[in-house]
């Protein structure tokens, strides 16, 4: 598992952010599912094929799942919420997201069959083949996909498209399964405001990440005052130089990324004076000291590039 694979399942444990890109998804925005309500669950989903005492198992591990529980409308309601974490395409996401779905209610199943079990419930002769009681409901399971690549989504977004037919007289005998995706580059720039933590400055900065105009950024609250942890992250899915002095907790993001260009600016600057100088020592047969001071090269940018071409051999 790799350092941004790592770094997203962090980022998107914390509640906060689990909740803000489930009611952005699911509610438009609005604040309906609370962080407190989510409880965090065993990632692995595991079926048994073969009936309850088979040795054959199928386990999957999913990125992040977590319970909803929650009163309305005088009702217990539960769902059961999974993230898959994407920084790459997925060619066959749509078959990988409905295995994880399909081995939930499985589990579920399982467990209430083995629960009937342990407790010896009297159940009827086709109850206790189904494992469950004719009146059980399942609990429903939600997953969504999110991309935290800069590049678009190539990939396909449902089952039917990754099978090799297209005739609707036998399509309609083979469910469905559609992806629930959120990328970056599908959000308009306005419906960034719905989100409530800083993923809605990550989801902006991963679409515009290569516009050379930064406007979208100038003067947009989102980025003036941002957590180090957010800013932390979008550093490492996007690569992006960004460099912050501040001390403390919040960051101003447009000033953190105006650093990077212009030390990226001096840098280049530095370098390309000094691949002058030393051309100019080699061409001449002058000691490369008196070729870098007469460029006016400094001792410190002279070190930097030392240490530079240490680590690049």
């Amino acid at each position: 598992m790799g350092r941004i694979d790592v770094e997203s399942k962090a980022y998107m444990s914390n509640r906060e952010r689990f909740a803000d890109v489930f009611n952005f998804s699911l509610y438009s925005g609005k604040n309906v599912i609370q962080p407190n309500n989510l409880s965090p669950m065993d990632t692995s989903e595991m079926a048994l094929p073969y009936g309850i005492n088979s040795k054959m198992t199928t386990q999957k591990y999913r990125d992040l799942l977590k319970m909803y529980s929650a009163m309305r409308d005088d009702k217990m309601i539960y769902l059961i919420l999974g993230l898959e974490l994407q920084t790459h395409v997925h060619y066959a996401m749509p078959v990988r997201a409905m295995l994880y779905d399909a081995l939930n209610y499985a589990g579920q199943v399982a467990e209430a069959a083995t629960s009937y079990r342990e407790n010896k419930t009297n159940l009827s002769k086709t109850e206790f083949l189904s494992g469950l009681r004719k009146e059980d409901k399942l609990i429903p399971v939600i997953t969504l996909v999110i991309s935290f690549d800069t590049e678009p989504w190539d990939g396909h977004t449902s089952l039917h498209e990754m099978l090799g037919i297209n005739d609707p007289q036998i399509l309609q005998y083979i469910p469905d399964y559609k992806l629930n995706l959120l990328t970056p580059a599908q959000i308009d720039d306005k419906e960034f405001d719905k989100f409530r933590t800083g993923l809605g400055a990550v989801m902006q900065f991963i679409k515009h990440r290569n516009d050379k105009d930064l406007g979208w950024m100038l003067k947009n609250k989102r980025f003036e005052k941002m957590d180090r942890e957010t800013v932390n992250f979008i550093k490492t899915v996007t690569g992006a130089d960004i460099r912050f002095n501040e001390e403390g907790e919040v960051i101003d993001m447009w000033a953190a990324w105006e650093n990077g260009i212009n030390e990226a600016r001096t840098k280049g600057r530095s370098e390309g004076m000094i691949n002058t100088a030393m051309m100019f020592a080699k061409k001449y047969n002058i000691p490369t000291e008196e070729a870098i001071k007469t460029a006016g090269v400094t001792k410190e940018e002279w070190d930097a590039y030392e240490q530079s071409q240490i680590i690049k051999s």
